[in-house]
């Protein structure tokens, strides 16, 4: 509708288009002033883009303010009124907005001059009745375009009219809805009051059932009382809205408001000036009480409730203290709870994230009253349902609270737990609770176990929140709670101990204590990560955990007064004091085993705290652990091979390291840590035995086998009973859902009782049916009709229900015995994932270790088992991070093994070993790591220092070629021996070039001759074995591809000698020409890649010999390269073919064979005569007419002799005629002949191909003069029939002195070599610039 009705106006404007609007002829002729710029931004003002209508916007102000009084801007606002009633509904406020700009920006036009053209245009009187919506729009947004920009309120003429516009909009009700009234409320709120009493009688009746009969009303008045209160009285008399007869018309608008604003989830206006009227007229909580919760509420409609909990959170900065008690513990605040905890659902709406930015709004708000903060944390703590708050554990408004705050609500907390309050709780259950039959749902025991499980977990959450401030003591305290009332009960109060001065109210359950426990080792886990900077250092200088075991051992010394749970033995006993004793002196060491002892001091803590839990396996730790801890600090730092003076006790680091497997077990994650700690201060003391217990974790024979070593932990069964509880409220809450899940497992059931049914079972329903004569056989015709007996019946019921009852108990026997193969299944790979860490701790702390070696195998099984088996997702971590450490922290590693000793041999072992496993794996991604594990021990066969047994002679031989002028490879000792190492990757090459389906890929091979050029030399020959032969295309284009990589590395050269490179090139030359012999001829897709592999080679050969300067003859290749020609010519437009062209005429112009001009371009030249009809026609279409096609093809004639280059051509085209330019190059021909000392050469006969190039032949005199024209550049003419590279290359090559044979060479050796420079465009690039020298030196006299 707008591109309609904006043609429209430019077609009523346009020079002699008829007036259809009245248009005026100089508006119609001035149309021609504006620009195409200025008439698009009409256009990109009504566009969906954001960002275009707004640049437009800018734009079309910036061309106004440069001519502001010229035509462009009458036309703009007739333009932007006219857009304000076009059709698309999108399109009207943006020219709304652009208008308001527009008067913002040009204060001197006149607002009633503009409201005026609005109404003309868009007259409701005179409007048709289809566009009576448009029209009711433009009018609309007129008015709001006036007071968008800022100057409506100061016209109080204008505002007068815009008023009454207004109201007249107002009676368009089923068009315009609430919106003229909104508009009017909006813009009364922004006029002084002066003008609010004057206009005020004209909008606002006299009458309260017109002020309750809508919101827009009812705001209005509001407006009134809140700015000019005498008028509205003067007007209205005195008016008491919180009435009893009123309170009904209230919520009855508050509900109209609340529908009004469901789609945008906001909070009316309406209601907050209605809260702000009452708490001004001391009637809020007739307000609060009548209105919301007793009419709102009641309404049972959604987003009523939705307009309560939005004006709940409104209303907590406005509220006094008593105020907010009273609405934290009324119907609203239960209402908003059960909301909670039933809007679970994802496609149902959650007021919870809303509401909390109105808590922390308010909380952030006022810091300088922690009442306030304190009373409206507590009340939306204790919405409770069933004993459970519905609020988060890790609530984060509590950041906002002040000290004082935090302090107070910590210890209300720990009141709760000690003393719960039921009674001052807002509880409620839900519709599925209340319909539970089951008692024990609603005794006071469970509410009280469920809000202490939440105070606990409440109180370490708050201490592991970062943002929240809180000090020492306030850690320190909820730390001591926790480990008190986990570990501990009161025999008698002492002031001594804080803690047994607190009383329960009701007893403290063991499932509970349970859950203080687990939240104390969170707390501690936080404590040790979280704040191991600063903060975990007390004032005193000591750790966290070292401050709780002295207080542990206050509670132990002060038996009288405290009881440990689980009460100690002598020997347990014992092991504590002498864990105090380590503790003190491992605190006495001297700084150089400060880092060593502070890492078992953390695990003797640890340990020690864990007495308290499991006191009869802690007990042997802690013994364990100090005997291992006074050997480790007792002795020097030495070699891991060490043995043991004692045999029959084991080392103190294999003990140790049994500890560490065992705390890993544990689902502990702080345990994790303090073991990953500890293992890398004595990682340096590994030895073979201590390493083989970490690896038989990881080997799944060994691990099923020695289960009985390790027993993996897990705490699910302790957290059983909170899960259970937690999700009690939730299976009642959402039964609906759960029978659609319910009849999912239903049918499951159905299918694996189907899948379960054995040939027994069925057997034995065989027989009891039998048994009962209900499947008759061969000769019971006679009783088919014979029913059976009552007694008969019910004896045959019971027989199948006890048949299927005991079929039933072997179903449910063989599920849980799977689920429970499954459980251990995912224990034993987290363990072992846990396991990894120490592996990780071992390559990344001692790399240089020679016990590093030994897990390059168990790593790779780990992988390529986890690879057949990565279906879930603790398999794929397993993988990931296996593989993650073997080759980040193992391969790629800076630091290796310096010092093998006497493992030499078995490292040549293993790596054979190796590559073998590399070559058989299915999957060449498996392969790598093998391959890569293989380069690894290369790397460390090379870089070992160790002396061999290596005779002094030998030695010398070795050192005596060093002394030459080129190295040829690693001149250290090294322990690599090349005749051990070559054969078995000689064997695998061979296989990669060979095999059909091999796992091992180029990039291995190639990994390899990068990191060992002397190795790559001598496995060079089995590759160039298989360039050409009786093996397999794709084989020889892999070989191709191989040498084609490795030639030009630096490396490999350095390790030849220049005889014996320069015989390997000529060998490799000779296997690709071999090659080339078919080129153009492959049918297959592996053959074309060969042909492609071995131009590339090729190529790169080339670069080598003009690089290297090599006297390598190329005769052989350039006659094959050329023979091949005219298959490629013929394949060139096939596809796929393009590369193979490329690169053949790259090597041909390596060889100086330039290439010839496209078909394309020599079509032109070609007479039509020779075409086809049917091209003919097809050229024709389109194509100028031939007058011009001459004088065209003359100037491309033209173009190509003046700049000399020699054009394929037919023998019966005779050569264009030249101009002025080509005659003047002419006369120069015969001196150029003279320079050179040679006449000027003439092409052989067609039928003459093998003519020598000096021999000189009749030709016509145009191709002649033609041919002298080419000399001029240096390039000599060919036949009209041949190719001019092929023949310019006959000629010019023997003067590049390839070969050294030829007796035709007469430039000198050093003018034949190829320009690495600047890629060698031709062999005789440097021969045609001493021609050209040559002839500047002619023409100077």
């Amino acid at each position: 509708m707008a591109e309609m009705e904006s043609e429209d106006v430019a077609e009523t404007m346009s020079p002699g288009g008829a007036t259809k609007s009245g248009a005026r002829p100089a508006d119609r002729h001035g149309l021609l002033k504006h620009s195409r710029e200025f008439l698009d931004f009409f256009w990109d003002i009504a566009k969906p883009q954001q960002e275009t209508r707004l640049e437009a916007t800018e734009k079309l102000l910036e061309y106004l303010r440069t001519r502001p009084e010229g035509s462009e801007m009458k036309y703009a606002l007739k333009r932007l009124i006219i857009g304000l009633g076009v059709g698309r509904e999108t399109a009207r406020p943006c020219y709304s907005l652009a208008l308001a700009q527009l008067l913002q920006s040009f204060e001197d036009i006149p607002l009633c001059s503009i409201l005026q053209q609005i109404q003309e245009k868009h007259d409701l009187q005179k409007v048709k009745k289809a566009m009576m919506r448009p029209a009711l729009f433009a009018n609309l947004f007129g008015v709001l375009a006036l007071f968008q920009s800022g100057r409506l309120v100061k016209d109080s003429e204008a505002l007068m009219k815009s008023v009454k516009l207004l109201q007249t909009l107002a009676h368009y009700y089923n068009h315009l809805q609430e919106q003229p009234q909104k508009a009017l409320v909006d813009i009364l709120s922004e006029v002084p009051e002066a003008t609010l009493q004057e206009v005020l009688p004209k909008v606002l009746k006299a009458d309260l059932n017109s002020v309750l009969g809508s919101p827009e009303h009812l705001q209005l008045f509001l407006l009134a009382q809140q700015k000019v209160p005498a008028e509205l009285e003067k007007l209205m008399g005195s008016v008491n809205l919180f009435s009893d007869e009123n309170i009904p018309r209230l919520v009855s608008v508050l509900k109209t408001a609340a529908a009004s604003v469901k789609k945008e989830r906001r909070l009316p206006t309406v209601a907050l000036d209605l809260l702000r009227l009452a708490l001004q007229e001391d009637k809020f909580p007739r307000f609060w009480k009548e209105v919301v919760e007793q009419g709102l509420l009641k309404k049972h409609f959604w987003p009523a409730s939705y307009l309560c909990f939005r004006l709940l959170g409104a209303a907590l900065p406005l509220l006094s203290k008593e105020q907010l008690q009273l609405v934290m513990q009324g119907d609203l605040i239960r209402h908003y709870g059960e909301h909670l905890v039933t809007a679970k659902f994802q496609s149902q709406f959650k007021f919870a994230p809303e509401m909390n930015e109105y808590v922390g709004a308010f909380l952030e708000g006022c810091q300088d009253d922690p009442e306030r903060q304190l009373a409206v944390v507590v009340a939306f703590t204790s919405i409770t349902n069933q004993g459970l708050p519905v609020v988060p554990t890790f609530w984060r408004v509590v950041r906002f609270l002040s000290a004082p705050a935090l302090k107070g609500y910590m210890a209300w907390l720990r009141d709760m737990f000690l003393q719960p309050d039921l009674d001052s709780l807002v509880d409620f259950s839900t519709s599925n609770q209340k319909k539970t039959q089951d008692a024990s749902l609603h005794v006071p025991e469970r509410a009280v176990f469920r809000l202490r499980k939440w105070i606990i977990l409440r109180l370490v959450s708050i201490v592991d929140n970062v943002h929240v401030e809180k000090d020492e003591a306030f850690i320190e305290e909820v730390a001591r709670f926790c480990f008190f009332h986990a570990f501990f009960e009161t025999k008698k109060p002492t002031s001594q101990i804080p803690e047994t001065e607190q009383r329960f109210s009701f007893p403290l359950e063991s499932r509970a204590r349970e859950v203080v426990s687990s939240a104390f080792f969170s707390l501690l886990q936080t404590l040790s990560t979280q704040f191991r900077q600063a903060p975990e250092q007390t004032r005193d200088g000591q750790p966290w955990t070292y401050r709780l075991v002295q207080f542990a051992d206050m509670l132990l010394s002060h038996s009288r007064n405290v009881a440990a749970l689980t009460s100690f033995t002598p020997q347990q006993r014992q092991a504590w004091d002498r864990m105090l004793q380590t503790l003190k002196e491992l605190e006495a060491r001297s700084s150089e085993a400060k880092a060593k002892a502070t890492a078992f001091q953390h695990l003797l803590l640890l340990v020690g705290i864990n007495l308290f839990k499991s006191p009869a396996e802690s007990c042997d730790l802690l013994g364990d652990i100090q005997t291992c801890i006074k050997k480790s600090l007792g002795e020097k730092s030495r070699r891991t091979r060490s043995k043991a003076v004692n045999p029959q006790e084991p080392p103190w680091v294999e003990v140790l390291v049994e500890i560490l497997l065992a705390l890993l077990a544990q689902p502990s994650h702080l345990m994790r840590q303090v073991a990953r700690s500890v293992f890398s201060h004595i990682c340096s003391h590994l030895t073979p035995r201590a390493l083989q217990l970490i690896l038989d974790v990881l080997n799944p024979e060994k691990s099923q086998d020695e289960d009985d070593n390790v027993v993996v932990m897990d705490d699910s069964e302790e957290k059983q009973p909170e899960s259970v509880e937690d999700k009690s409220e939730d299976s009642e809450d959402n039964k609906n859902s759960e029978d659609e899940e319910d009849s999912d497992e239903e049918e499951s059931d159905e299918e694996d009782r189907d899948g379960d049914v054995d040939q027994g079972f069925r057997e034995q329903l065989m027989a009891v049916l039998q048994a009962g004569k209900a499947l008759g056989g061969v000769d019971s015709e006679e009783d088919d009709e014979e029913e059976l007996g009552d007694e008969a019946m019910m004896a045959l019921d019971q027989n199948l229900a006890s048949l299927f009852a005991e079929q039933k108990l072997r179903i449910q026997a063989r599920r849980d015995e799977k689920n429970k193969l499954q459980k251990e299944k995912m224990l034993r790979r987290d363990f072992q994932i846990r396991v990894l860490d120490l592996i990780e701790v071992l390559v990344t702390k001692q790399p240089e270790n020679p016990l590093v070696l030994e897990l390059l195998e168990p790593l790779l099984n780990v992988i390529r088992r986890s690879m057949r088996t990565s279906s879930t997702k603790q398999e794929q971590d397993l993988l990931h991070k296996t593989a993650r450490i073997f080759t980040h922290h193992l391969c790629r590693s800076r630091h290796y093994c310096h010092d093998v000793g006497s493992y030499v041999e078995t490292l040549y072992t293993q790596v054979e070993r190796l590559v073998q496993q590399a070559s058989h794996q299915a999957d060449s991604s498996l392969s790598l790591y093998y391959f890569n594990a293989s380069l690894y021990l290369l790397r460390v066969l090379k870089g070992n220092t160790a002396e061999r047994s290596i005779p002094k002679s030998q030695k010398k031989e070795r050192a005596g070629p060093d002394t030459s002028t080129k190295p040829k490879g690693p001149e250290a000792p090294s322990s690599l021996d090349l005749s051990l190492v070559t054969p078995i990757y000689s064997s695998a090459l061979s296989s990669f070039l060979t095999k059909r389906n091999s796992p091992l890929t180029v990039p291995m091979f190639l990994s390899l001759f990068s990191r060992h050029p002397v190795l790559c030399k001598s496995l060079l020959p089995v590759v160039v074995q298989h360039v050409t032969g009786q093996t397999r295309p794709r084989h020889q284009a892999q070989a191709c591809l191989l040498l084609q990589k490795t030639l030009p590395t630096r490396e490999l050269r350095l390790c030849f000698e220049d005889p014996e490179w320069e015989q390997l090139v000529g060998q490799i030359l000779a296997k690709v020409t071999e090659n080339l012999r078919t080129l153009g001829e492959a049918q297959t897709k592996l053959e074309h890649q060969k042909e492609l592999s071995s131009l590339e080679l090729l190529n790169v050969l080339f670069k080598t010999i003009n690089h290297e300067k090599l006297t390598t003859d190329l005769t052989v290749v350039r006659g094959v390269l050329q023979s091949r020609q005219p298959g490629l010519q013929q394949g060139e437009r096939s596809t796929g073919s393009g590369r193979l062209y490329d690169l053949y005429w790259q090597a041909m112009k390596i060889l100086g064979v330039p290439r010839p001009k496209s078909e394309k371009k020599d079509a032109k030249e070609v007479p039509s005569a020779t075409q086809s009809p049917i091209s003919m026609k097809r050229k024709k279409k389109g194509f100028l007419p031939e007058t011009k096609k001459r004088k065209k093809r003359k100037s491309e004639g033209t173009t190509q002799e003046e700049d000399a280059k020699p054009a394929v051509t037919s023998g019966s085209q005779p050569p264009s005629t030249g101009k002025k330019k080509r005659n003047r190059m002419k006369a120069k021909v015969p001196a150029q002949s003279h320079v050179n000392g040679t006449p000027a050469a003439k092409s052989p006969a067609p039928d003459l191909p093998a003519r020598s190039p000096s021999t000189p032949a009749k030709t016509p005199k145009l191709q002649k003069k033609k041919r002298k024209l080419s000399q001029v550049n240096g390039a000599t003419p060919v036949p009209p029939t041949e190719p001019a590279g092929i023949k310019q290359h006959q000629k010019s090559l023997p003067k590049k002195s390839i070969s050294g044979k030829s007796p035709q060479s007469a430039l000198p050796r050093k003018k034949a070599r190829l320009s690495l420079a600047n890629r060698s465009p031709s062999l005789l690039q440097s021969g045609a610039k001493k021609k050209k020298v040559q002839l500047r030196k002619g023409r100077k006299p």
